[in-house]
């Protein structure tokens, strides 16, 4: 009940998506439709899950699940209160304190989503549909709090392929193992374990890791792996997910499209309620959401259970061939976003969301119905997926439609309006791979295209295009990166009316947060300024009226930063002529997400008594006194967005303590009483900051 869109018994609404054909929204779906027509697995083909452990108990993996063992050695990471290796691969829950070298973490059943993902059952009434539907699912259980070791999975890899019987036999050999798990590390010792798996015909997939676009983790970066990176629904990479040349395939990951609310296209799975040890078994959802690389390998993996389960004499390297052979290529930059950019190889910085590309996310998109049918040798059939310019727009204005298939080469196409000829057409060539609709009036026209390829197969998509009559508002894309004290301005300059009307007037509004920023023009122009008066996010809303009186309102949603704090700490503010004070900045402080990035140290009262010793664009810096006298001292620190602020610190530089006198005890009295009279003073003076 869980697999279909639009489904309301849980979230996300789009149910699992990941699993579906995918088409001009859902680009990253694998497919997996169309790999059930051909096989839904077999019972024969065991895929072994290297990870927390499972929930046996869980409803949907009854049936579908080995014994599996459990290869935890260690007493503090087991959590089981079963010391060493043992033949329970049960998830007793993975959580940790504050005080474990981890942090304060719920459990995770991390094993029981992955599991869920490869073989949950499917077409029982209940729950999800997993991509490997009949293959068996092998839980080996090598995590738990903090993590696991490298000894504990390299051991678990052998003996889960039948490599090895430390400490038993294996009876159910996997030919597939799943390793949603790895560390910044070279491959180092998992190549000798990989090898040998290979060389047995094991197929080892591997979860690219979560660095926001940093390198692929080990083991997923090992020869003879199949590094798998994570996807959005709409194809880019999602933000935190690793890359570069190790990939092999990419597929969905989960993402969430907004910062808050309902996570819109997470990975819906088989979960468990409980915080620390078992609760309710239950399944990720739109608030218990399931994201990361962790969730694109298990896709991968079941996909090449289908494939091992049409032919079994498939080697790891032909696997691997042909789910990059059958991959759909990646959308091209400007398809999706205007806020991505083209990947770039690792270079130890941070990469969001990016347009893949073949060096960085591997060969394409996984196209689960693809690679099976080449595995069955069968013809795969087309994808028919359709373009279009916008989904909605203005009565009496265009929209280019396209339309673009599958690996194999298409012979024909057939464009037909299926309602809506009252008020559109259809012009350019019905047979060619792009048309224009034209309307010349409101409501939705329905379009289909038909397309065929070389082998006769046909494949058909429809398209609903609303055209209205209410004007079209276009906010501007406004300030990168704000900072409180900013002045910047937005624009709806670019919106526009229906064909045959004019814009008759512009309303702007913050409709949240309206503390964080307040209007220095005129909110009834076109074009508006406003002030940053604190941190925080805003709404920014521009309602557009046309001249027959019709309106729309569109939002923008931007965030303000705090503007960097720049903080003086002086060894002294007393000093006596002649000494030096260190000045040091390291209790400045800068807006979450940026760091600072310049210093600028200068006097700026009382330059003839003292000088700047060293850098005075450094964090720290030396002021050299000569004179006695009031010295003020000004820092300005930057950030990364080029905000700025200055402090200062006033020194009260005493004379130089008198030498000591030559005879008799008055002179020097005198002058020690001169010198606590002039610190009492100095104590008493107001100083400024």
């Amino acid at each position: 009940p869980y697999y279909a869109a639009g489904q309301t018994s849980i979230t996300p609404t789009v149910g699992q998506w990941y699993l579906h054909k995918p088409d001009s929204t859902l680009v990253a779906a694998i497919n997996a439709e169309s790999a059930w027509d051909l096989s839904t697995g077999s019972a024969a083909v065991t895929v072994a899950v290297l990870d927390t452990g499972v929930r046996f108990d869980h409803p949907d993996l009854q049936g579908k699940l080995w014994p599996g063992y459990d290869f935890v050695t260690s007493d503090t990471t087991a959590r089981d209160n079963d010391p060493g290796r043992d033949a329970d691969a049960s998830d007793p829950g993975d959580w940790s304190l504050a005080s474990d070298t981890c942090g304060a973490r719920d459990s995770s059943w991390h094993g029981t989503q992955v599991a869920g993902l490869i073989g949950a059952n499917t077409g029982n009434g209940i729950g999800m549909a997993s991509v490997g539907q009949k293959v068996m699912v092998l839980p080996v259980r090598v995590l738990g709090k903090c993590g696991g070791f490298d000894s504990d999975i390299q051991a678990a890899m052998l003996w889960a392929a039948g490599l090895s019987s430390d400490p038993v036999a294996n009876p159910h050999p996997a030919r597939v193992i799943n390793l949603s798990l790895g560390s910044p590390t070279g491959c180092g010792s998992y190549q000798p374990v990989i090898n040998q798996l290979v060389a047995a015909g094991v197929v080892v997939v591997v979860a690219a890791g979560n660095s926001t676009g940093e390198a692929v983790n080990a083991p997923a970066n090992c020869t003879g792996a199949v590094a798998v990176a994570g996807l959005r629904h709409a194809g880019t990479k999602v933000g935190y997910s690793s890359l570069g040349p190790e990939v092999a395939v990419a597929a969905p990951a989960g993402n969430c499209v907004n910062e808050t609310g309902a996570c819109l296209y997470p990975l819906l799975t088989t979960d468990n309620s409980g915080s620390t040890s078992p609760g309710a078994n239950i399944y990720s959802d739109s608030f218990k959401a399931s994201l990361g690389t962790s969730f694109a390998s298990p896709l991968v993996a079941g996909t090449v259970g289908l494939m091992l389960s049409v032919d079994p004499s498939l080697t790891p390297a032909r696997v691997k061939t042909i789910l990059q052979a059958t991959a759909r290529a990646f959308p091209g930059t400007g398809a999706q976003t205007d806020d991505a950019v083209a990947c770039q190889a690792p270079n130890g910085t941070k990469q969001v969301e990016c347009y893949c590309t073949t060096s960085t996310c591997g060969a394409g998109m996984l196209d689960a119905g693809a690679a099976v049918a080449k595995a069955a040798g069968a013809a795969s059939p087309p994808l028919a997926l359709m373009t279009a310019s916008a989904s909605a727009q203005s009565a009496g204005r265009s929209v280019d439609l396209g339309a673009v298939s599958s690996s194999r080469s298409v012979v024909a196409y057939r464009w037909s309006l299926l309602s809506g000829a009252s008020f559109a057409a259809i012009s350019g060539a019905a047979d060619g791979p792009a048309i224009r609709l034209t309307s010349s009036g409101a409501g939705d026209a329905v379009v289909r295209v038909v397309v065929t390829d070389a082998a006769g197969a046909t494949a058909s998509e429809i398209r609903t295009i609303n055209f209205f009559t209410h004007p079209t508002v276009v906010i501007g894309a406004g300030p990168v990166d704000p900072t409180a004290g900013d002045r910047f301005t937005f624009t709806g300059a670019s919106s526009f009316a229906s064909i045959g009307r004019s814009i008759a007037s512009y309303q702007w509004a913050v409709t949240s947060a309206d503390a964080q920023v307040t209007f220095v023009s005129s909110s009834n122009a076109s074009t508006v300024t406003l002030q940053a008066n604190a941190a925080g996010t805003v709404q920014l809303s521009l309602t557009v009226i046309d001249n027959t009186g019709e309106g729309r309102t569109a939002s923008k949603s931007f965030t303000v930063a705090a503007a960097p704090m720049a903080v003086i700490s002086a060894s002294s503010v007393m000093p006596a002529a002649g000494g030096s004070v260190a000045l040091d900045s390291a209790g400045s402080t800068v807006a979450a997400g940026r760091t600072l990035t310049g210093y600028r140290w200068a006097i700026t009262s009382g330059m003839a008594l003292a000088s700047l010793a060293g850098s005075t664009t450094g964090s720290t810096v030396t002021l050299a006194t000569s004179g006695e006298g009031v010295v003020v001292v000004a820092l300005t620190v930057s950030d990364n967005t080029g905000a700025s602020h200055t402090s200062s610190v006033t020194i009260n530089v005493a004379a130089p303590a008198p030498a000591p006198a030559s005879s008799g005890g008055g002179a020097l009295g005198g002058g020690w009483l001169w010198g606590l009279a002039a610190a009492v003073l100095a104590l008493r003076r107001p100083q400024r900051s």
